[in-house]
Formats: structure tokens, sequence, C-alpha cells
């Protein structure tokens, strides 16, 4: 797919991956909705720079696990652009609890962790896809994790939903082609604000140094490296759909070699 003259949606785009794969869309010519559910301030901020960049954009504030909002947005999105190639569902919650701990989750984290990181991409894809087919080359690109693949991640409602995030991601690539690509990338450890607001500046930083330690590639992965994955998926892989692309600098490979 050509980027430039095309326009995308990005859900949870203020921050992390989100803002760094818009701002990537942006400089590469497409038009882009930075979305929000709290982080007003710094969607601005990220709708600012991709317009630095030489992309349109605006930011809504919508809250995808609510149907509704799904809609509002797409319909915002033709409004201001008038039409919709581009589908990154990056927005994702969850509840730090350790894996042991079965008693630290319950009925009421599932549903929330589960509302916006399985149905509110199902629910994104759904209100997007007629706009989508129509632009003759959609693409969908999910922002998973490794947690999905290897039932890791700061919990086990986090990994399950990622899991299940994962084979909805094949089960609309068959349900939408050839209209419509839909793959997904899974990083591992990303340096985000997220993870250094829960860590802690001690802690994360500890953290990622025993990630350049360990993994074969001796790197904890950017917001920027993994926003490239996730563009490869739509400028450069016409042929490539349900798939799902591991983004861990090696890690999960089980260490380096001494």
């Amino acid at each position: 797919m050509d980027i430039k003259n095309t326009a995308a949606i990005i859900t949870g785009s203020a921050t992390g991956i989100g803002a760094a794969t818009a701002q990537g869309l942006a400089a590469r010519g497409c038009s882009v909705v930075i979305n929000y559910t709290k982080s007003k301030e710094e969607a601005e901020a990220t709708v600012e720079v991709c317009r630095e960049l030489g992309g349109q954009a605006i930011a809504f504030c919508a809250d995808v696990s609510k149907d509704d909002d799904c809609q509002a947005m797409a319909a915002a999105a033709m409004e201001h652009f008038g039409r919709l190639d581009i589908l990154v569902n990056s927005a994702g919650t969850t509840k730090f609890v350790p894996l042991h701990d079965l008693d630290g989750l319950n009925a009421d984290d599932f549903q929330r962790i589960y509302g916006v990181n399985v149905i509110g991409p199902f629910q994104m894809a759904k209100a997007c896809a007629p706009h989508l087919k129509a632009s003759g080359n959609g693409a969908i690109v999910n922002v998973s994790s490794t947690a999905g693949v290897f039932g890791s991640g700061s919990s086990i409602a986090y990994g399950a939903s990622k899991g299940a995030l994962n084979t909805m991601t094949k089960s609309l690539a068959r349900a939408l082609a050839p209209e419509i690509r839909v793959n997904a990338v899974c990083p591992g450890f990303v340096q985000t604000r997220w993870m250094r607001n829960h860590l802690g500046e001690e802690k994360y930083a500890a953290h990622i140094a025993r990630w350049e330690d360990t993994a074969p590639l001796e790197k904890a992965a950017t917001p920027e490296e993994v926003a490239d994955i996730v563009i490869s998926f739509i400028e450069g892989a016409d042929i490539v759909t349900g798939q799902i692309m591991v983004c861990d600098a090696g890690a999960s490979l089980g260490g380096r070699k001494r």
C-alpha cells in the first residue's frame, strides 16, 4: 500500500506505540485520527507533531470498549478525511498482578481488560470495515503482546486477552479478505511511560538493563521501533494477512549464548 494520501485511525494513540505509529504514518502523508480516553493534552500534542510532519490530524475522545464510541470515531474519520484506509488497534489496558496470585483477579477485572483489549478491536474492525473495504486495499494491524503467545505478562487476564486478540486477528483476516488485510504485532518489553509509571524509575531502569543484557539483540524496544513494524504490515506486506509477528529482540529464544 502507498500510504501517501490515505487516512487512518490509531486507537490509544496519545502516547507510546500508538503515538509513534501515528507520527510514522503522518510523516508518510497519511491523515490520522489520534484516539484517547483520558490523555487529552498528550493527544493534542501528538496531533501537533503529526501536523508538523506533514499529515492532517485530529484528536478524538472515545472508549473502544463502547460500541457507540467506535461507530462515532469511524464516522469522524470519514467526516474529516472523506476516506478510511488503515486501522491500528493500539489501545490496551491491564491490571498488574503476579501470575501466581490467582486471588488478585476477579471477573470484573477480566471483563474490563477484555472490554478494551479484545472487544474494542472487534468493535473498531466492525465500525471501520465498510470504509476499509471501500478503499480497495484496507489494512488492520492489532498491537498485541508476547504475553498472548507465551502466557506471560502483567497478569493472567492480560495474557489471556492478548491470546484472544491473536486468535481474533486470524478470524478477521479470513472474514475480511480479500479487501482488508489483518495482522498483529506482539512486542515484548517496550520502553513506555506506562511501564515507567508502574515500575518506578529505579525498577524501570533495572528492567531495561536486564533486558539488554539477556535478549539476543541486546535491545529493549522503543515505541518507534515497534511502530516501524506496525507500519511495515501496512505499506510493505500486500500479500500478508492473518500473521502474528513476535518482536522482542529475540528474548523469547531463551536468552543469548554467552
